[in-house]
């Protein structure tokens, strides 16, 4: 399996890019039809938390940690959506604290964010990268 153990900081600020403008056109949908957006934005946000984490699918997982960080927790996200119906489950090789997590969310939970919530953990994911992998 292929590892990667440092990300250049153009790719990372084009990553943050992309994820950017994904949002900015979110927000004109939700604009143009506010009664319609509850399952588009459950669907939307379920499937860019995929492509954040494939932007960085071979990231060397000793490198991640497995203390409940960012990027365990979308790991954790897209293994939920992925495989267990789109809700939270415990993973027993990260030591996950809902209370210290960005988002937040119990194991059972369905998994429906929102454009703040994916905002948020995409910042401090980007930033654990940095910080990780820079």
């Amino acid at each position: 399996m292929l590892m990667v153990s440092s990300y250049g900081k153009h790719y990372v600020d084009a990553c943050r890019s992309r994820l950017a403008a994904q949002l900015a056109s979110y927000r004109k949908v939700l604009a143009a039809k506010p009664s319609e957006i509850d399952v588009f934005e459950r669907e939307f946000f379920n499937h860019m938390i995929l492509a954040l984490d494939h932007y960085f699918v071979h990231r060397g997982r000793t490198i991640e940690g497995k203390g409940g960080n960012p990027l365990n927790e979308v790991r954790m996200l897209c293994a939920a959506i992925m495989e267990n119906q789109g809700r939270m489950s415990a993973n027993k090789t990260i030591r996950y604290k809902p209370e210290s997590s960005v988002l937040k969310f119990e194991p059972g939970d369905e998994i429906r964010l929102n454009a703040d919530d994916f905002a948020r953990l995409s910042a401090a994911f980007l930033d654990e990268i940095e910080k990780k992998y820079a």
